[in-house]
C-alpha cells in the first residue's frame, strides 16, 4: 500500500492506521502521482488525497494509479461538493473524510485491500445528488492551463510553467471559455474564469481549509 498527499499528519496517520491491519503493509508516500509512481511502482492499493499542491487534476490521478493496477482510496476534507461529485465517478474503490476517526480509516483501509468497496455517505451522496453545476468537460491539460491563468499568471508564464508555446495558452484559454459558454456557466472575464475554476473544485475556494 502507499500513499500519494503532501502532508505529513496524514503519513503518520495513515501508517498508524495501516499498523493496526494484519496482512497489509506500507511502501511510502509521495507529494505527487508521479513521484510515487518513480519511486514505488508495484503497490495494489493507492491512498490519495483529492487535492495536491502541484495542482493535478484529481480524476487523472485516479485515472493513473487505476492503470498502473492500484486500487484507489481518496482522501478529501470536501470542501468542494463538485471535486467530490466529479472524482466519484472515476474508477476509486472508496471515499473517507479526512474528519472521520483512525478506525473508521483503517477499515476503509482493510476493506479496499481485500478488494472491497468502501463506501461512505459522502460517495453515496455524490452518485445519486444531481449535479447543482453543468459540467464544462475540461480535459486535464485544459484544468491545468486553467489553474494557473484564473490564478493570475499571465500567458507567457503559463506557457513557461508548462512547456508550451503563448499562443498555444490563448488557444486552451478560448476553447475553456467556449465550454463553459456551452455548459451555460459563461466566463467571459479573468474573474469569471477563477469563479469557474473555484466552483469546479480546480483552485481552492478562498480560505478553504485542506
Amino acid at each position: 500500500m502507499a500513499l500519494v498527499d503532501d502532508h505529513e499528519l496524514v503519513a503518520v496517520a495513515v501508517q498508524d492506521a495501516i499498523a493496526r491491519i494484519d496482512g497489509v503493509r506500507f511502501l511510502g508516500s509521495a507529494p505527487t502521482v508521479s513521484e510515487l509512481l518513480a519511486t514505488h511502482p508495484a503497490f495494489e492499493v493507492a491512498i490519495l488525497d483529492l487535492r495536491l499542491a502541484d495542482g493535478s487534476s484529481p480524476v487523472a490521478n485516479v485515472e493513473r494509479l487505476d492503470a498502473a493496477g492500484a486500487r484507489v482510496l481518496v482522501l478529501t476534507s470536501a470542501e468542494s461538493p463538485y471535486l467530490v461529485r466529479s472524482v466519484s465517478k472515476a474508477p476509486i474503490a472508496g471515499l473517507l473524510r479526512k474528519s472521520e476517526p483512525l478506525p473508521a480509516l483503517a477499515e476503509a483501509i482493510r476493506r479496499v485491500a481485500a478488494g472491497e468497496e468502501s463506501m461512505s455517505a459522502d460517495w453515496a451522496a455524490a452518485i445519486d445528488g444531481d449535479p447543482q453545476l453543468a459540467d464544462a468537460g475540461l480535459s486535464p491539460q485544459e484544468q491545468t492551463v486553467l489553474s494557473l491563468f484564473a490564478r493570475g499568471l499571465k500567458a507567457q508564464a503559463v506557457g513557461a510553467q508548462m512547456g508550451i508555446a503563448v499562443g498555444t495558452v490563448d488557444d486552451y484559454v478560448r476553447r475553456i471559455r467556449a465550454k463553459y459558454v456551452r455548459a451555460g456557466r459563461p466566463a467571459y472575464t479573468k474573474v469569471d474564469l477563477y469563479k469557474r475554476a473555484v466552483e469546479d473544485g480546480i483552485l481552492p475556494a478562498p480560505d478553504a481549509d485542506r
